[in-house]
């Protein structure tokens, strides 16, 4: 066996690739895995993945969103023939690890990304943070300006400090009420 792929048994493995094109590569390598007849050494390919509320238009919308753009997760025990398989495939710039020679991916840190990707509440994505100036678009401090006090992603609300009577007041709203000055 090469120094390049020293097999350790079976491992998550992290492959980068241009980002943008991690649904590609997996679809790929599903399809070189299937016609190079590697599922005895290649098991699963992931893309991590949540998902996110974001506004469109106004409106609420869930996506899934790559947690790790540029990386896809490969299940597989390497040798010669697998790890040549998965480094040739389109889009695939190499494996993460020290020069040609790939790490697994420690169980700590996969059970991270599969804590991440198995989330079934979709959380809440709003392009403002901690400090920046919004108008409030609707509800009764429609028109008002603010400063955005804390954010509170898992239940999509903002708290927004709003000047009133000469003081600012906290005035906890969704994040669909409120858009970047």
């Amino acid at each position: 066996m090469s120094r390049q792929a020293q097999n350790t048994g079976t491992n998550w493995y992290v492959i980068h690739t241009y980002s943008g094109y991690e649904d590609a590569v997996r679809e790929a390598l599903l399809q070189r895995i299937e016609t190079m007849n590697m599922q005895d050494y290649i098991f699963d390919v992931v893309v991590p993945k949540e998902k996110q509320i974001v506004m469109k238009k106004g409106e609420p919308k869930e996506v899934e969103k790559v947690i790790f753009p540029g990386y896809v997760c490969v299940k597989m025990d390497v040798n010669d023939d697998s790890w040549f398989m998965v480094r040739n495939t389109p889009n695939v710039t190499g494996f993460v690890g020290s020069g040609t020679i790939p790490v697994p991916v420690s169980l700590e840190e996969w059970q991270i990304v599969e804590k991440h990707m198995g989330k079934k509440d979709a959380k809440f994505q709003i392009s403002v943070e901690e400090g920046d100036q919004v108008t409030v678009l609707e509800g009764p401090f429609q028109n008002y300006e603010g400063e955005i006090e804390k954010i509170e992603q898992d239940k999509g609300k903002v708290v927004v400090l709003i000047s009133m009577f000469g003081r600012e007041t906290p005035v906890e709203l969704d994040f669909n009420q409120v858009k970047k000055k």
